[in-house]
């Protein structure tokens, strides 16, 4: 599996659904950080994504724009287009957190 940066993958943990965010793929290691918690980073390989059961939930990434971070932390995470921009393929703007459609499965 093709795993791309900018990508959400989502897990079922403890009663709710985390969404992550693919910061960085390099040749054998993933970078993800939590969507709900921007400090939350870890890596992992694809491998272990896979069998650990993440899902990919969207394509499109999600840019939060309510978060107040400093100046060199932002100019790092330019989006490549504006986040207002609506994705009809996936029915969402870039702004709009993606909705867990895939909870109801584990339930």
């Amino acid at each position: 599996m093709d795993i791309q940066s900018g990508e959400i993958y989502g897990k079922q943990a403890s009663g709710k659904f985390v969404m992550y965010h693919v910061l960085k793929v390099s040749k054998h290691v993933i970078t993800l950080q939590n969507i709900d918690n921007p400090l939350s980073l870890f890596e992992t390989t694809t491998q272990k994504l896979l069998a650990s059961g993440y899902i990919r939930v969207s394509q499109t990434p999600y840019i939060d724009t309510q978060t107040t971070t400093a100046k060199k932390r932002k100019a790092s995470r330019k989006p490549n287009r504006c986040p207002f921009t609506l994705d009809f393929l996936e029915d969402r703007a870039d702004s709009e957190k993606p909705k867990p459609v895939f909870a109801d499965l584990f339930a």
